[in-house]
Formats: structure tokens, C-alpha cells, sequence
């Protein structure tokens, strides 16, 4: 390592120090955000850019900004053939883009794929390879599924910048196919469902964004069909006795805790009952075959 590239890595760990003390937040979940942020700009400025869509948890900061809940992994759709040996061929390429210095270094020789179960036609991959920031090492997994739809469709986004370097500009998940999604998890799982994530995140977005109910809908219509799952009038999830089910307000704790998310309610049955308003009368009018063309604001009800 050059005199140079040690002085930003040190420089850069300094900052993002000072980071984790301004937002009381543990300096490896920090490291960890910085890390996946800077391999994503890599993954941008590389040839396969326009193969891979961004999704998950990570998309919540490119959404208006809105503060993501901590992640450790990066999750894409792809859009490229699903073989080990491509797939890892794209990472590789990613570590070596050269790029503004930044501290971070990936080693393409770390890189390994595997298969993993994706509720898709295609299976899954999952990228694992290792990256540097100075003397601290970080473990980055991709995890990329094939085949899912994206109603109305990707859409190009600007990954904010923990410490305002160059931000990554890619291909992105709509709010709608991400719920579709989660929802599709929460009805084919039914009690058994232990993803809290999901409810979060669907409660969180509820609250915070307007949504079109045709395309909200299509989105939801459209998974289902993809992943070949009956619509029903009234899943499990609905229920009022569903948050009082195995233990939910446990897991709901656990996890609210654990991720730090001081602004989420504390109590499960009040996430359930909101998702309930917000996605219930979509279902209905889909189980039914109905066109649903109301409006959404922040916060609902749907008009």
C-alpha cells in the first residue's frame, strides 16, 4: 500500500469515526454502510452497470433520502445470465474499477459465488468477497435474484454518500414492486412469517410516501402472478389475532432493538393494523377483479 492510499484509508476511518460518535451508531455497522456504498460506485462505473438493479434495504436511502434500517449485505435483481462463473466474473470487474481515492480496496481474488433459493423461475446467486479499509477488513455479500418483475419499472438513482464523495448512480427498485414483494413473503409464509423487516418496511413507506393505488395494484397483481400465488380477499396477515400469533411482539422488540429504530412503534399490533389500512383494500379489489384507482398520501387513507 502506497504512502497515499494509507493516508486516506486513515483519513477516511478518522471520518467515518466521527460518524458513528455523531450518530451513536457502532463504528462497524458505519464501516460496513461505508463499505457496501463504495463497492456499489464501483459496480456503477463498471461495464455490467446496466445488468444489476438495486433493491432491499439499501434502496431506502436513495428514496428521498429516507434513513435506511442497518444492513449488511447488498441486494440486486439481475438482469444477466445467473451462471457462478458470470456472475463472479461481474464482481471481480467491479474490485477493479479504478475510482477517486476513496480508502477502500476489494480484492477480485477473494470473490466466490454460490447458489442460493429464491421464490423466482431462476435460482438465485450469492457473491461473497472481502474489502479493506487500512488495517480493517469487511466481508461484502451480494445477493442477486433473477426473474422477479418491476412494476411500473426500474428507475435510475443516486446513492447518497456517507462522506459526500462520488455517489453511485444506478438502476433502481420502484417503492411499489418492493411492497409487492413483501407482502407476497408475508401471505405465503402466513404465522409462520418471523421477517420483521418486512413489515417495517412496508409500515415505514406507508407512512412516509403518496402511492398510486393502480400501479401499487399492477405491482402486487403482477407478482403474484409471477411467482404463481393465488390472490385471496383476506391472507392470514389480515387476521386480528395474527400480531398476537407465536410470539410477534417478541420478534417485533427483538428486531426494533437490534436495528436501532427508535422511531417505529413499539407495539407489533399497531404496524399490523396500519399495513392492514394500506393493503387491504388493494387485495380486495384485486381478489375481485376490480380495477383500484384511488390515491394514497403519506400516512393514508387511501381516497
Amino acid at each position: 500500500m502506497t504512502a497515499d492510499r494509507r493516508n486516506t484509508a486513515a483519513s477516511v476511518h478518522q471520518r467515518l469515526l466521527n460518524k458513528a460518535r455523531e450518530s451513536s451508531r457502532p463504528f462497524n455497522e458505519i464501516l460496513q454502510h461505508y463499505a457496501i456504498e463504495r463497492f456499489i460506485y464501483r459496480l456503477s462505473r463498471s461495464h455490467h452497470a446496466e445488468k444489476f438493479i438495486l433493491k432491499g434495504a439499501l434502496m431506502f436511502a436513495a428514496w428521498s433520502g429516507l434513513a435506511s434500517r442497518p444492513t449488511m449485505d447488498i441486494d440486486l435483481l439481475g438482469r444477466l445470465g445467473n451462471s457462478l462463473d458470470g456472475i463472479a466474473d461481474a464482481m471481480r470487474e467491479a474490485c477493479a474499477v479504478e475510482v477517486e481515492a476513496d480508502g477502500m480496496i476489494f480484492n477480485g481474488e477473494t470473490v466466490t459465488t454460490a447458489r442460493i433459493t429464491e421464490e423466482a423461475e431462476y435460482e438465485g446467486v450469492r457473491a461473497r468477497l472481502q474489502g479493506a479499509l487500512g488495517n480493517a477488513c469487511v466481508h461484502i455479500q451480494v445477493d442477486i435474484g433473477f426473474g422477479d418483475v418491476i412494476v411500473p419499472g426500474p428507475t435510475e438513482v443516486i446513492y447518497p454518500s456517507l462522506l459526500g464523495l462520488p455517489a453511485p448512480v444506478l438502476k433502481g427498485y420502484s417503492m411499489e414492486s418492493a411492497i409487492a414483494e413483501k407482502f407476497h413473503a408475508m401471505v405465503k409464509l402466513g404465522v409462520l412469517n418471523s421477517r420483521m423487516k418486512d413489515f417495517y418496511d412496508i409500515w415505514v413507506l406507508s407512512q412516509s410516501f403518496d402511492f398510486n393505488g393502480e400501479q401499487l395494484s399492477q405491482a402486487i397483481r403482477r407478482t403474484f402472478e409471477n411467482r404463481r400465488t393465488p390472490m385471496h380477499t383476506a391472507p392470514t396477515v389480515f387476521e386480528p389475532s395474527f400480531a398476537q400469533e407465536n410470539g410477534k411482539q417478541v420478534q417485533w422488540h427483538a428486531f426494533i432493538r437490534k436495528a436501532h429504530l427508535t422511531s417505529a412503534p413499539e407495539d407489533f399490533a399497531k404496524v399490523a393494523a396500519a399495513i392492514k389500512a394500506f393493503l387491504e383494500p388493494v387485495v380486495a379489489a384485486l381478489a375481485d377483479g376490480r380495477a383500484f384507482r384511488e390515491e394514497w398520501k403519506a400516512l393514508g387513507p387511501w381516497r
